[in-house]
C-alpha cells in the first residue's frame, strides 16, 4: 500500500510518499525553482576545454552547463573508438546543439549536461540512439525478463534503445507499444523545435515532481493520492486518467480544519528524520554527518541492551540501523559517496548478513545506487545517484506556514 500526500501553496509544493504506513520520500518544489533534469535545451558552446575533455555550453541559465566527453561519444560503448578523440575535434565555440540536464546545478556548479538523450515514458525508457534493449534488474523471473526484452527487441528500430522499466512486468505488449509511439512522437519535436529556435532555448521541461512519482510508482490497484487542492487533485485524476484508461484513480481532496501534513503527522515525522541524531526504535541511534563530497552514517547502541551478549547487541542493532538508514537516504534524497559505520562485529556472518539486510531494503530505491561492501576498515561503502539538492536543504522551504483556511471533509473523485 503506497500512500501520496501532497500539500500545495501558490508557489511551491510538497509531497511525502508512504508505504506500509512508513515515511520514504520527501520532495519539495518551488515553481520558480523547478529541477530541469530530463529537460532538453538548444545550447551553446561557449567554452572548449581540452584539458579537463569538457565543454561549457550556454543553456539560458545563470550559470553554463558543463558536457563532458562521455556524454558526448555515442552512447552505446561498443559503437566508440578505442582511442577517445579530444573534444576540441568534436566541439567549437559557438556551435550549437541539443542537450538534456542529467544533474540540476548544484551550489557553485552549474547543470550537467548530455547527448545521450533519454526519455521515460509509464512501461519503458526511451534513448533515440543507444542501439540496444535492457531489462530493469529488480525484475528477478528471468523467463518474465526475456519475454519483455524480446518485445523490446521486436519493438525498436535499429539505432533505438529502450530500457522496460520495473512497472512493466507482465504488462502486455500493447501497453508497451504504445508507450513507445508516443515518446518517439514526443522526441520528433522535441528535435523539430531545435531546427526552428536559435540558442539557448529551452525544448521540452521533464513533468512536475508530482507528475514524475504518478508516473514512477503510482498503481491504481494498491495506491491512494490525497491533495489539499482541489484544483491539483482535479489535473492529477485527469493525468492519471491518461495513464490507466478504465481504472478509476483514487484521488482524494482533503478539505479538513487541520492542515493535511498535520493531520497525518507527517511535520512530527519530517522533523524527526532529518535531525543529525536520529533514534532506532529499539533504543540505538544514528548521527548523520554531510561535507561536500560525502555522508557519513555513525551507527551506536545508544539505549540497546536486547542482545544475549556483546556480539548479538551490536548485531541487532546493526540489523535495525540497515533497515532504518536504507529507509533515510531514500526519504533524505542523500546522494554521492555514502560511508557508514556499522559497529565493529567479530563475526564475518554477522556482517554478511547486515550487508545483505541492507541491500533488501535498498532495493524498493528508484535511484541508481550501489552497495560497494566493506573497507579494510570495516566501513561499509556505498554510493547513490545525485541528481538534484538533497531534501535536507529544502525541508521546511516550501512551506513555512501551513494551510490555516482549510476546512470541511474529504472529497474522493473517481
Amino acid at each position: 500500500m503506497k500512500r501520496m500526500i501532497v500539500h500545495c501553496e501558490p508557489g511551491s509544493t510538497e509531497m511525502v510518499l508512504f508505504e506500509d504506513d512508513k515515511l520514504v520520500e520527501y520532495a519539495a518544489e518551488r515553481s520558480q525553482k523547478r529541477g530541469l533534469v530530463g529537460s532538453f535545451f538548444n545550447g551553446k558552446v561557449v567554452n572548449v576545454i581540452p584539458g579537463m575533455q569538457a565543454a561549457f555550453v550556454d543553456i539560458g541559465q545563470k550559470k553554463n552547463a558543463f558536457l563532458y566527453i562521455d556524454d558526448l561519444l555515442h552512447p552505446n560503448l561498443e559503437k566508440q573508438s578505442k582511442l577517445k578523440p579530444s573534444i576540441a575535434e568534436l566541439l567549437r565555440p559557438g556551435q550549437e546543439l541539443i542537450v538534456q540536464v542529467i544533474k540540476d546545478a548544484i551550489g557553485n556548479k552549474g547543470a550537467r549536461v548530455s547527448t545521450h538523450y533519454s526519455l521515460p515514458g509509464r512501461w519503458l525508457v526511451y534513448m533515440p540512439s543507444a542501439g540496444y534493449v535492457a531489462v530493469s534488474k529488480k525484475i528477478g523471473q528471468e523467463e518474465e525478463r526475456w519475454r519483455l526484452k524480446a518485445i523490446g527487441e521486436e519493438l525498436r528500430n535499429a539505432d533505438e534503445g529502450l530500457i522496460l522499466r520495473t512497472v512493466a512486468e507482465y504488462e502486455a505488449r500493447e501497453a508497451i507499444a504504445e508507450d513507445l509511439a508516443l515518446l518517439r512522437e514526443q522526441f520528433a519535436l522535441i528535435l523539430a523545435k531545435g531546427e526552428r529556435v536559435s540558442a539557448p532555448t529551452a525544448l521540452h521541461h521533464d513533468l512536475s515532481m508530482v507528475q514524475r512519482l504518478m508516473r514512477d510508482a503510482y498503481s491504481p490497484e494498491t495506491d491512494e493520492i490525497i491533495m489539499d487542492s482541489p484544483e491539483q487533485a482535479e489535473e492529477a485524476l485527469l493525468f492519471l486518467n491518461s495513464m490507466f484508461p478504465g481504472t478509476p484513480p483514487r484521488v482524494i481532496a482533503y478539505d479538513g480544519e487541520v492542515p493535511l501534513f498535520d493531520f497525518y503527522g507527517v511535520r512530527h515525522q519530517l522533523d524527526r528524520d532529518f535531525q543529525r541524531k536520529v533514534w532506532l526504535p529499539g533504543g540505538g541511534y544514528l548521527v548523520w554527518d554531510q561535507t561536500e563530497a560525502l555522508t557519513v552514517i555513525d551507527v551506536n547502541t545508544g539505549k540497546f541492551t536486547g542482545g544475549d551478549n556483546l556480539e548479538d547487541t551490536v548485531f541487532q542493532t546493526n540489523l535495525e540501523a540497515a533497515q532504518e538508514m536504507a529507509r533515510l537516504i531514500r526519504l533524505r534524497d542523500t546522494g554521492g559517496i555514502i560511508i557508514i559505520d556499522f559497529i565493529d562485529m567479530e563475526s564475518d556472518q554477522h556482517r554478511s548478513v547486515v550487508l545483505d539486510k541492507l541491500d533488501n531494503c535498498m532495493r524498493g530505491d528508484r535511484t541508481q545506487h550501489h552497495i560497494l561492501g566493506w573497507t579494510k576498515l570495516g566501513l561499509l561503502e556505498m554510493t547513490r545517484k545525485r541528481m538534484r539538492e538533497e531534501s535536507t536543504v529544502a525541508i521546511g522551504e516550501a512551506s513555512p506556514t501551513s494551510r490555516a483556511n482549510s476546512k470541511g471533509k474529504f472529497n474522493g473523485y473517481s
